[in-house]
């Protein structure tokens, strides 16, 4: 585990902040509130020594001294490398006259705690907030030990004066004077620099190694730190020039470079479809009417009608709970490590059930956590003093109030992503505290009124519950809107304080279409908008009937179609966009969205709920899938330096049967209570690792003597595919993972930025070793699915149908579109595109194919 002194004090090393000077105010620290070469006998009397200091400098009360030894009693002050940080109370703060800073210098060293011995005594009288410069300059001293160790014994105050008042201090940004390497770039994104490309540009200059600037004006950013560049405020039009220094920084600046135009294109498209969906004939309800109306903006279309139910704002009392800082930084790794594995799971199921475009909304959510200026914030507010549950609650609100303040609709929306981010690391921080009444919904379908919902909360919505959204703030381009729109969700933004002030219970109609919001509606307007509700429902409900039609061709090939979920709650969806089956259930969501590992029992309950939801529909459960781009920190796996071609997989499971037997146990007895299940192994690539794992399932199944069950294995290492044949000999059924095959076979990460383009699954070379295990598959009478990205790609499941692929699984978004798909082509057809396929030299040759046939 990182030490606490790593969290706190090595985040400093990146900031984006220009504003604040590098010197400070003379009171604050001169050469009276410095002592040198003194020899106090103890801890105790140091800290009074420190304190006569402040005392005659009419910085604190003569009774400050007792506060700052009851601040001992509840946490260590020391820092670490000599240096300690005596300070009162935080209920004794009106003991402070003014701010003041002494400082006592003990060459001999005293013993501050067992094991720690300070030379620097550094004695901290603040009320307010001028006093952070100077730790913030401390935490870089403590880094530079060869400086820090010739202050304690320096003969001379004024450098220590100098030292802690004079340098630049940790919060000054990066000189507002260009680097070395530079170019200029005039922002061309049509909503300026918003949350998802900026996240890009850091993820690309982190890959560099680079120092690298980027400036507007007179303000400059760290462009690592993501935050930092939000703040610049950049819209369209602004020209701001990115330099960097460093070795290979004109390498590097030019990947930096392509990767801010290569990402232009996708910004213009999406402003585009923006701007069209505005601009369209706005074809909405009108009641006959006149009921109330508060208006909003349209969010996303669609009529709901039901009684409202307003969301309280929750007053939130963070507690202040001062604790030692070894405590504090401990338990904020430790919450930031969890939320980092919690966001990971989001990301991925975000994906598979509503697409990437959305998943990236938590992706950008993710990043903040990594912003060193919000850290750094929280540990110096640890320092001052409070707790870490309200220090990270702090900073959050600090930060997000900056974003807010831009005068950008765009990056004050981005300030709600950053309080939705700070709320999960606050649940592992203070887990009493509770943040809203969602859970509390009435059990009749309802409209939700609120203020704004997280982009977390609208994901999580329950959707027999509430039925349309209506809140008071927000706009048409937040993350709660889009995701409104993915879910199908009616929704309005922006209709103010009246939102609020409405009664929960009152019956209303919500039109997210012309974004307005009728109260008390009479019983004609309920009737006609149950009318025009009727009519839509008419078209989507012919919609879901070709939806759940099977994939069958032209001339008579039927392909099974089933959907990738991770829980029971995700079924009912994937049934009603026509799922046939549930063809990938990753089980190791059950390990990723919570702290500790999922007992045999509530892996049962999960297994079972699973069976009972798809009522006798076919379900794969593969196991548990950990390694490579999933870690799992309760798991304590060992570092690897190329965790991808390391422990994982079936390799994981066969080392760690405190993983696989549980999992085994669970699956088989809920197996035993009737349903068509299937299990299925990751990462497999010898004969052996199929052999042993039968083995072990033969004999947990024995035991308890429940069915034999069909098993299977993912396919998605080159050996694999190569040696189908052989594998197929031991196996029931193949399922292959487009996603490893295509990254192994080409060498390529696929979360590589400068590179994903190139990691296409359309790749001859992928395609071929596809059609391998088909034909592998083949000679021992085995069926073989495809649950990777492209089997929901309507192009790319033709191709896998032509190549005899039996089953495709894909996120139930899809499945309508890979349906139509195959119902329009002939079979024989499918079969001449996948051998034109075959015989392609290029992905982009194969992608050609589209439209050429089938």
């Amino acid at each position: 585990m990182t030490s606490t002194y790593e969290i706190v004090f090595s985040v400093n090393k990146v900031t984006g902040k220009t504003s604040m000077s590098s010197n400070l105010p003379n009171a604050l620290l001169g050469r009276e509130l410095v002592r040198l070469n003194a020899a106090p006998a103890n801890k105790e009397a140091a800290i009074t020594e420190a304190c006569q200091l402040l005392v005659a400098a009419g910085c604190v009360a003569p009774d400050f001294a007792a506060s700052m030894l009851r601040r001992e009693a509840v946490a260590n002050t020391y820092l670490g490398h000599g240096v300690a940080i005596p300070h009162g109370l935080v209920e004794d703060k009106d003991m402070v006259r003014r701010d003041g800073i002494a400082i006592l210098q003990v060459p001999g060293g005293i013993e501050w705690n067992p094991g720690q011995t300070a030379q620097l005594i550094v004695a901290i009288a603040a009320r307010g907030d001028t006093h952070i410069a100077i730790l913030r300059r401390l935490t870089r001293l403590i880094q530079d030990e060869a400086r820090l160790a010739a202050l304690c014994t320096t003969r001379d105050a004024g450098e220590i004066v100098h030292a802690l008042t004079q340098d630049t201090p940790m919060v000054a940004a990066a000189p507002v004077a260009d680097m070395d390497q530079k170019f200029d770039w005039v922002v061309d994104y049509p909503t300026g620099l918003h949350a998802r490309p900026a996240a890009a540009w850091v993820d690309t200059v982190r890959a560099t190694g680079l120092r690298v600037q980027v400036r507007h004006g007179n303000e400059a950013a760290d462009a690592r730190n993501l935050v930092a560049l939000l703040q610049l405020g950049l819209r369209a039009g602004d020209t701001v020039t990115i330099s960097a220094e460093g070795e290979d920084a004109a390498a590097g600046l030019a990947r930096l470079r392509a990767r801010i135009t290569g990402l232009t294109a996708q910004e213009v498209a999406d402003a585009a479809k923006a701007a069209a969906r505005a601009a369209a004939p706005v074809h909405g309800w009108t009641p006959p009417g006149q009921p109330h109306i508060i208006a909003g903006l349209a969010a996303s279309p669609g009529i709901a009608i039901g009684p409202l139910h307003v969301l309280a704002a929750a007053e939130v009392v963070i507690p202040d709970e001062p604790v030692s800082l070894t405590e504090g930084g401990n338990a904020l790794h430790e919450a930031l490590t969890a939320t980092r594995q919690q966001m990971t799971a989001l990301v991925d199921d975000t994906t598979r059930r509503l697409g990437a475009s959305d998943a990236a909304i938590f992706k950008a959510q993710a990043e903040l956590l990594n912003d060193s200026d919000l850290i750094t914030l929280t540990c110096q507010l640890m320092v001052e003093g409070h707790g870490v549950a309200w220090a990270w609650n702090e900073a959050i609100e600090r930060m997000a109030a900056s974003l807010s303040a831009l005068g950008n609709p765009v990056l004050a929306g981005r300030a709600a992503d950053m309080r939705d981010v700070g709320r999960r690391v606050l649940t592992w921080l203070a887990p009493s505290v509770t943040f809203g009444s969602l859970q509390d919904l009435p059990e009749q379908p309802c409209i939700l009124a609120a203020a704004d919902l997280s982009p977390s909360d609208t994901a999580g919505l329950d959707m027999s519950r509430v039925i349309g959204l209506a809140m008071a703030l927000g706009g048409p381009t937040s993350h709660t809107a889009i995701l409104a729109r993915t879910l199908g969700l009616p929704a309005i933004v922006a209709g103010g304080n009246a939102v609020l002030e409405a009664k929960s219970g009152t019956m209303a109609i919500l039109d997210g279409q012309t974004g307005r919001l009728y109260l008390d509606p009479s019983a004609d307007d309920i009737a006609s908008a149950q009318a025009w509700a009727a009519e839509l429902a008419a078209k989507q409900a012919l919609a879901a009937q070709k939806r759940g039609e099977p994939a069958t061709t032209t001339d008579g090939h039927r392909v099974e179609i089933g959907a990738n979920v991770n829980r029971p709650d995700q079924v009912p969806m994937a049934i009603a966009e026509g799922g046939e089956s549930v063809g990938l259930m990753r089980t190791e969501f059950l390990f990723l969205e919570t702290g500790a590992t999922p007992t045999e029992e509530e892996q049962f309950a999960t297994y079972r709920g699973m069976i009972d939801a798809l009522a006798g529909r076919p379900l794969i459960i593969r196991a548990l899938d950990i390694g490579g781009d999933k870690q799992v920190a309760h798991l304590h796996l060992p570092h690897e330096e190329n965790p991808f071609l390391g422990v994982r997989g079936a390799r994981l499971l066969l080392r760690r049967p405190d993983l696989l037997h549980p999992q085994l146990r669970a699956i088989y007895r809920a197996a035993a209570q009737g349903g068509d299940v299937s299990i299925m192994f990751p990462m497999v690539t010898t004969v052996d690792e199929i052999l042993r794992l039968r083995q072990i399932c033969e004999e947990i199944r024995t035991t308890l003597n429940a069915p034999v069950l069909p098993l299977g294995i993912m396919i998605e290492v080159p050996a694999a595919a190569i040696q189908a044949d052989n594998l197929a000999q031991h196996c029931d059924f193949f399922s292959i993972g487009t996603n490893d095959l295509t990254q192994y076979t080409l060498a390529i990460d696929r979360q590589n930025p400068d590179l994903a383009a190139e990691a296409d699954s359309l790749h001859p070379a992928v395609l071929r070793l596809i059609a391998q295990t088909v034909a592998g598959a083949r000679k021992h009478g085995r069926w073989v699915g495809v649950c990777g990205g492209i089997a929901g790609d309507p192009f790319g499941a033709a191709l896998l149908a032509g190549l005899g692929v039996n089953e495709l699984s894909m996120t139930p978004r899809d499945i309508a579109a890979v349906k139509a798909r195959l119902r329009e082509a002939d079979f024989a057809a499918l079969q001449s595109l996948a051998a034109n396929a075959l015989a392609a030299a290029t992905a982009a040759q194969v992608r050609a194919l589209d439209g050429a046939g089938a």
